[in-house]
């Protein structure tokens, strides 16, 4: 994914999966934007509440609410148990496009964006493309690099890409499961 807000920059992460769901684009969006349903397909994220706007439309604000592991990048300095975000929804296009970006302390948009986009396969059902793509640090990262002498940077870059990366194919994964069982 290019940068989704436009700017020019850096790219720190990003990370991406597709799979095939025996259901229409429609059907999928519906169930993919509904992030209060999240802790049915997400590693991290077990759900959460609409606090702002109308729920699943551009502008609208979600919090969510996240669990993390202690064995995950585990000699690293990231939350561990549970700890909440608010993430503005970017674009709202049912059957193609769910995306949002994670906000800062002053509900701002940070360079830290989700999608979920959808095309229909030709064979009556959807490839579901989810992306993750970070840009300039955000508050909690930037901390964490402060810490860190530039080996330990590197190395939680990559350790933390190949987290990220096998969090979004189970992500997929989990999601077609719910799609085809509705």
């Amino acid at each position: 994914m290019t940068n989704p807000l436009g700017a020019s920059g850096t790219t720190t992460f990003t990370a991406r999966a597709e799979i095939e769901i025996d259901a229409p684009p429609e059907q999928v969006y519906h169930t993919v934007s509904a992030l209060e349903r999240s802790g049915e397909w997400s590693v991290e994220c077990t759900g959460g509440q609409w606090v702002h706007g109308r729920p699943g439309t551009a502008g609208a604000i979600f919090r969510g609410e996240n669990v993390r592991s202690t064995g995950v990048v585990a000699w690293a300095p990231v939350i561990r148990g549970t700890w909440t975000t608010e993430s503005e929804v970017l674009e709202a296009e049912p059957a193609r496009v769910f995306r949002w970006s994670v906000l800062n302390g002053a509900r701002g948009r940070q360079e830290s964006v989700w999608s979920f986009e959808m095309e229909p396969n030709g064979g009556g059902g959807t490839r579901l493309s989810h992306h993750y793509w970070l840009g300039e640090l955000t508050e909690g990262l930037a901390k964490i690099f402060e810490g860190l002498d530039e080996d330990g940077r590197r190395r939680f870059v990559a350790e933390w890409n190949e987290k990220l990366n096998e969090d979004i194919r189970s992500t997929v994964e989990r999601i077609k499961v719910v799609v085809e069982k509705e």
